[in-house]
């Protein structure tokens, strides 16, 4: 796992952020459609095992991607570099092409952008008062 997605789940678990809790169907499809009903953010990144990513851009996520924008969402596609594109952005190179995605509501896909860009939030202090973990 990317260390920047690494933290962004550390903080979601830390109890910083809103509730979070990971759902995993196991068919994109069903996947996006409960991030489009529910809310929340689909993530399909590189990692070392698949530094293009899995999902193929032109019959996943392009179709996908498309009906999540419709729905008011959010669909980027980030490289290993950490370039940021927009999903429906990428000129296709081949048949198969492999991405990797974050798809989701603006606010969650910012959130995980954040983390790329090395500025994520600042945890906040716990109900008593202490400074809430360092990420």
């Amino acid at each position: 796992m990317p260390q920047p997605l690494a933290k962004f789940v550390e903080y979601c678990k830390s109890g910083t952020a809103k509730s979070y809790s990971a759902r995993y169907v196991g068919s994109m499809v069903a996947d996006v459609h409960r991030t489009i009903v529910y809310g929340g953010l689909f993530a399909y990144p590189a990692d070392s095992k698949s530094p293009k990513g899995k999902l193929r851009l032109l019959y996943e996520v392009f179709p996908m991607s498309y009906l999540m924008e419709q729905a008011g969402g959010v669909s980027v596609s980030i490289s290993q570099d950490g370039k940021v594109t927009r999903a429906l952005d990428i000129v296709p190179t081949g048949i198969h092409q492999r991405v990797p995605v974050f798809m989701g509501c603006k606010r969650d896909v910012d959130l995980v952008l954040s983390f790329y860009a090395g500025n994520p939030p600042k945890p906040a202090a716990d109900k008593a008062g202490k400074p809430a973990a360092k990420l």
